[in-house]
């Protein structure tokens, strides 16, 4: 893939200086790039949760828009979820699949349920808890073989994140997509700062 680099980490990506996406987080350098992306994750998954009709009033009328909620990840700790608008659907999902991308973090996977203790990167390391609006989820490890117990929304989030073994549990509006996304993805950065 060509494409010529406008930022300080594109050119390392390009240079050949910087060779994994741990690396590019690492590094302390903003990710503003797309292509970045698609250059250390090749293998990149995307999905679309919801496309909604937004609406404005302006002096010439009612303005209407598209914003779409998408979320990418390749299933072995990578997740990212963006939001997109614009006139037309199609560059609106260009937009959030972009915007999420941008957002991308790596995930820490573990075994931190009690009942398994086996050892290898199937669950979380520890309960965390996400916020955003009304929304509150709370994710919880899980033994070995459960699955993901969660809504669909969420669930999409969570698998494309690499993590096969969670219950969740959820308050709020979790009627509002772009919330409830946002709170999963809030849970799931937390397994990163927080160090037991």
């Amino acid at each position: 893939m060509d494409w010529t680099p406008k930022t300080r980490l594109g050119k390392l990506v390009v240079e050949g200086k910087i060779k994994t996406m741990e690396e590019a987080l690492a590094s302390g350098l903003p990710l503003k790039e797309p292509e970045i992306v698609d250059t250390l994750l090749p293998n990149l998954e995307d999905d679309i949760l919801e496309i909604s009709m937004v609406q404005r009033m302006t002096d010439s009328g009612r303005r209407t828009k598209f914003r779409v909620t998408a979320v990418v990840g390749n299933k072995d700790g990578f997740v990212g979820v963006g939001i997109g608008k614009a006139s037309q659907v199609a560059p609106a999902i260009q937009k959030a699949i972009n915007d999420a991308k941008i957002n991308i973090f790596k995930v820490e996977r573990g075994c931190g349920s009690w009942e398994c203790g086996c050892g290898s990167k199937h669950s979380i390391p520890f309960k965390v808890t996400g916020n955003c609006g009304s929304v509150k989820i709370t994710i919880v490890p899980g033994p070995k073989g459960l699955g993901i117990v969660a809504g669909k929304v969420v669930r999409r989030v969570i698998e494309l994140a690499g993590i096969k073994d969670v219950w969740t549990q959820t308050r709020g509006q979790t009627k509002t997509t772009t919330n409830f996304v946002k709170a999963t993805f809030d849970a799931l950065k937390k397994t990163v700062y927080i160090k037991r």
